[in-house]
């Protein structure tokens, strides 16, 4: 199994009062209460941190938010370049640029290339859909939403792949006469695709294209449910079953000395639930275009009165959390235990994205919760399964 590293960099320092009065953490809230020191500091640290994974094996994250206390990395693939170029060994992921709310999808190509490039052939490729809010802050409409983001993936796998002269795309959000991106990624015919979601339709579609399918904090149940449905789409699709190698669980996670230690600290990431949710009322309750017609009415049902599925994890307890398997946290051997547990719930999964700072967790916390993974939860979790007929992207000639 490989191990990610995911920091998401977030600016803890807005007043509580502030936070309180505040309609909308996200997208709407003042860059005043941002402090531009505190704010370079907080990414020199979380650099660090990167450069620590490197040293250990541990594979890195760079994520994608827009305008809120919830994350700084608003420019992904900018922070992609700088770890491909610090670090030296292990994978870095992208998970990822919103491509539903970009307009260029080839530049979006161009930077990713460059970022390969960079990294002699270290990056891995992932599409998120982007947030409600970041509809707002991207100044996106909703409607087309989804479609738009396959089409997006059409137009970047497309630029990647194109090595012989410009080639064009006409597609219904995007129209490009002339993609020719210098240089091409390092890896042919190019790196390996992922995509964060949750629902089972997206998953399906995932699972016929054959990119690596990643759950968010979204526990084993409905992890299990995307995954079923990521194998039985390749299935009816007369494609091989798919090995553990295609699927991803991610989840907050502190490895402690002891138990209580890593529950402790561990509690701390719960601020990301628990303070980084809060939205408007707009950017949450069930935008138009936000899904596929089909899925409203059950949509509507579970959540539209209440607004995003994230919503009810808002005041979740420790103890709430690592039982729903959004958390694991604990000594080494608790912490092996309870993903295990998930690993057998979902199916099984070769990579494992932990989520290891957030909130008020400190620079030297999340160091040894880090070291820890490294050297005693890692080296016990099993292999990956290969999916058959899977051509792993190699160096450029």
């Amino acid at each position: 199994m490989q191990a990610w590293y995911h920091c998401e960099n977030v600016y803890p320092f807005v007043p509580q009062e502030v936070l309180d009065r505040a309609e909308s953490v996200r997208a709407s809230l003042p860059n005043k209460y941002c402090d531009p020191k505190i704010a370079a500091d907080l990414f020199h640290e979380c650099l660090d941190e990167h450069l620590l994974c490197d040293d250990l094996g541990v594979n890195i994250v760079s994520i994608e938010h827009h305008s809120g206390i919830n994350s700084l990395y608003g420019a992904s693939t900018m922070i992609l370049g700088i770890m491909a170029r610090q670090t030296k060994n292990v994978r870095i992921l992208s998970l990822g640029t919103l491509v539903s709310v970009r307009p260029d999808p080839v530049r979006i190509a161009e930077e990713y290339a460059t970022a390969d490039v960079l990294s002699r052939g270290r990056l891995e490729i992932g599409f998120v859909k982007s947030g409600d809010s970041e509809m707002v802050s991207g100044n996106a409409n909703p409607v087309g939403f989804v479609n738009r983001f396959w089409e997006a993936m059409d137009v970047i796998k497309l630029a990647l792949t194109s090595h012989d002269g410009p080639v064009s795309f006409e597609g219904k959000y995007f129209t490009h006469r002339h993609i020719n991106i210098w240089p091409g990624p390092y890896q042919r015919p190019h790196p390996r695709f992922w995509a964060a979601t949750g629902d089972p339709e997206t998953s399906a579609e995932l699972g016929r294209r054959g990119y690596i399918n990643a759950l968010v904090l979204r526990g084993p149940e409905a992890s299990k449910r995307a995954f079923d449905s990521y194998r039985k789409a390749r299935q009816e699709a007369g494609l091989p079953p798919p090995g553990t190698d295609k699927f991803a669980y991610a989840a907050l996670c502190y490895v402690g000395d002891t138990d209580e230690e890593g529950v402790q600290v561990g509690s701390k990431l719960l601020w990301f639930l628990n303070t980084s949710l809060k939205q408007s009322p707009q950017m949450s309750k069930f935008l138009p275009g936000r899904n596929s017609p089909d899925m409203a009415p059950n949509i509507w049902r579970t959540t539209g009165a209440r607004g995003r599925p994230a919503d009810q994890l808002i005041g979740i307890t420790p103890e709430r959390a690592i039982e729903r398997g959004i958390l694991v946290a604990g000594n080494p051997d608790r912490v092996y235990k309870q993903i295990m547990d998930i690993y057998d719930k979902v199916g099984g999964f070769a990579h494992f994205i932990f989520i290891g700072r957030s909130g008020f967790l400190t620079h030297q916390e999340a160091n040894k919760g880090i070291r820890l993974f490294a050297k005693e939860v890692l080296p016990r979790l099993p292999a990956a399964t290969v999916t058959p007929n899977t051509v792993d992207p190699i160096p450029a000639a």
